[in-house]
């Protein structure tokens, strides 16, 4: 049965898909991917994206945007109906199409943007076209689309997995319309239940639009709060009259080993984004980057440069060094915990016979509704010899190479969504890491290759996700599932816009990745793995290589611990992606993220974690949002030398 479907009156062996379009479907006629949704969409994805480049490339870590972008459309459309640019209210299913262009646009870093690109960057020593970055990342991510659509009606229609994000967002969009959730209520003769295990995206729901709005427009403040906030401390001109903040907060005086602590990176940054990002992110994952950077700065680095490992005292030599103990570490964890995902997997290659097994039915009612099979096989055939051309033109890929990580890359597009359903974690890092192995395999001594193919499976896979669990939302509410894959690729295309120019002025040369400013983590345990596969381990030096061993043996053993624990001791481990994370990022990232993360705890002590987080969520959103554009306004001034450094 679908998602905890109960039958009432209706038989209980009655075909879900059956039941859905009696009592949930909408109608082909309701109003779903208008102009004003698609333009919205873009325009708020766009927005969303930017935000995601940023904060991938300073930490490594990127946050949906679905249910943000959803309720700052709902306060928008609000305005722009009081004041007649809309002649007719912004629906709900309006709003779910609208999300569904938003979230493919602000998922468009996923392609390799703050992975695979900067890290070929630092590679070559250069920078990376404009043209080239769209053309790659557009064509990757319009292939994730159309590998979503055998998956859609076997996961969602049949199995009913949760997609929890996809729940989160259609419960939001619930309670911003009230009457419209009422009417398709009523219209119904059985109870749809939505089952728990919530992402924390769904931490945004609240009880009734009032509420809602009111969380929309804390979302704004806090947009303009910290756009403000980013102006005063990084824009600086010999016209501007206000004072600065500064970028970075040193502790006076203070030294290790006759160096000044900022030399080791050891400050505070006055950036609110990290700070929010931290609030986000969770205490666990907080608390375990912070023992991490401490070991690392205060044990580690120091211990490197006594023996020579790095002379020169700055971050991008001491993160050069002890990335061989963060990198393993990510490597070895992320893979084993994929590898005790065994039944997931198991039940994702399971899915190949269901998915194309099945005898198309000319009588199917379905068949008008869903998209036609005839697409996927369309839109594959038409993009493999574009995904093929653009890798040997750009990157050198051979064209066998090329076809063999595009099928390898609709494996991976079913584990990555069923894992997805099943957990809403994407493993893209784990699978990534499983295409650089037999890239390195095949390819052995091209570190171009080992990256490229490696963000070609990451990108299909989070964009086929991304369009599942969109189309999870839309299956709770009655949108016609064409409707929003269409709506996919007006993201798509405003998403990569959007991402290859604020890519290029945030990064208006390689030599900028890797630094204080911009850390790009990432991209430099990208960078380590691909080297490694196509040079050997036996490359590096004597130093490298024992940090290599350690940090592989601690990533096996922080897992296997993990599991053996039981559930009420877990939240006490330390967590390996944070924990891996700690020895690419800057000390001053870590602190700045640690105290946005204690500043949550503490709001949650004080009051219940679901009122905390119903404000925490759209106040860190927003402040995410507003500093990530003001940086780029920034960037994009001091590159016309409006600005200075």
């Amino acid at each position: 049965m679908s998602e905890g479907v109960e039958a009432t009156g209706a038989s209980k062996t009655e075909d879900p898909e059956q039941r859905w379009l009696r009592e949930v479907y909408q109608g082909d006629d309701a109003r779903q991917l208008t102009v004003r949704a698609a333009v919205l969409g873009m325009i708020l994805g766009g927005i969303m994206s930017f935000s995601n480049l940023v904060i991938a490339l300073k930490t490594g870590w990127s946050f949906g945007v679905t249910i943000t972008a959803g309720i700052l459309a709902f306060v928008l459309s609000k305005g722009l109906h009081r004041v007649g640019i809309f002649k007719t209210p912004f629906g709900m299913l309006e709003n779910n199409a609208m999300q569904s262009v938003a979230s493919a646009a602000g998922y468009m870093t996923g392609g390799g943007t703050a992975a695979a690109i900067p890290a070929l960057m630092m590679v070559n020593h250069a920078s990376l076209p404009g043209h080239v970055m769209f053309l790659w990342i557009t064509t990757i991510a319009m292939l994730g689309v159309f590998m979503a659509i055998p998956m859609k009606r076997q996961m969602i229609n049949q199995e009913g997995l949760k997609f929890p994000s996809g729940i989160a967002a259609a419960e939001t969009l619930r309670g911003l319309y009230p009457d419209e959730a009422a009417a398709l209520d009523a219209r119904k003769t059985a109870e749809v239940k939505v089952g728990e295990g919530v992402h924390r995206e769904a931490t945004v729901t609240v009880e009734g639009s009032s509420n809602t709005a009111a969380a929309g427009r804390w979302l704004l403040n806090a947009m303009a709060v910290g756009a403000l906030w980013t102006w005063l401390r990084e824009a600086k001109a010999r016209w501007q009259v206000w004072f600065n903040i500064p970028e970075m907060l040193e502790f006076p005086g203070l030294k290790m080993h006759g160096v000044a602590l900022k030399k080791w990176s050891i400050s505070f940054d006055t950036s609110l984004l990290l700070m929010a990002a931290g609030a986000i992110m969770g205490w666990r994952s907080a608390w375990t980057m912070m023992i991490g950077a401490t070991a690392n700065y205060l044990v580690l680095a120091p211990y490197g440069h006594s023996i020579g490992a790095f002379t020169e005292i700055k971050y991008k030599n001491i993160v050069g060094w002890t990335v061989w103990l963060g990198s393993p570490m990510l490597l070895t964890s992320g893979l084993l915990s994929f590898a005790f995902s065994w039944r997931q997997v198991a039940r994702a290659f399971a899915d190949l016979g269901r998915l194309f097994g099945k005898k198309v039915d000319s009588n199917d009612p379905m068949t008008r509704v869903e998209v036609p099979m005839a697409w996927f096989l369309g839109g594959v055939v038409a993009l493999t010899p574009f995904v093929a051309l653009f890798g040997w033109m750009f990157f050198g890929i051979a064209w066998w190479m090329s076809l063999l990580c595009v099928a390898l890359s609709f494996f991976i597009a079913i584990v990555a969504s069923r894992a997805t359903g099943e957990t809403d974690i994407t493993p893209t890092g784990a699978l990534a890491k499983i295409t650089q192995i037999v890239s390195g395999v095949l390819a052995p001594g091209s570190v171009t290759t080992n990256l490229m193919t490696a963000s070609m499976g990451s990108g299909v896979a989070i964009h086929a996700a991304d369009l599942l669990t969109d189309l999870k939302s839309g299956y709770l509410l009655g949108a016609k599932p064409r409707q929003q894959f269409l709506a996919q690729f007006f993201g798509v295309m405003a998403g990569s816009v959007c991402v290859v120019w604020a890519f290029q002025q945030m990064v208006p040369d390689w030599t900028v990745l890797g630094t204080d400013r911009i850390p790009a983590p990432g991209a430099i345990g990208w960078k380590a793995v691909s080297e490694v596969l196509a040079r050997g381990l036996d490359q590096l030096p004597a130093s490298a290589r024992t940090l290599a061993v350690i940090g592989a043996i601690a990533g096996v053993a922080l897992v296997l611990v993990e599991r053996a624990l039981p559930a009420k001791a877990k939240k006490f481990m330390p967590s390996a992606t944070g924990l891996g994370l700690a020895f690419t990022l800057p000390f001053s990232n870590a602190l700045s993220m640690f105290i946005g993360a204690l500043v949550a705890l503490g709001i949650e002590k004080k009051y219940s974690k679901d009122q905390a987080e119903r404000w925490l969520i759209p106040i860190s959103s927003g402040i995410i949002a507003g500093e990530s554009l003001m940086e780029i306004v920034v960037r994009v001034l001091v590159n016309f030398h409006v600005l200075t450094e």
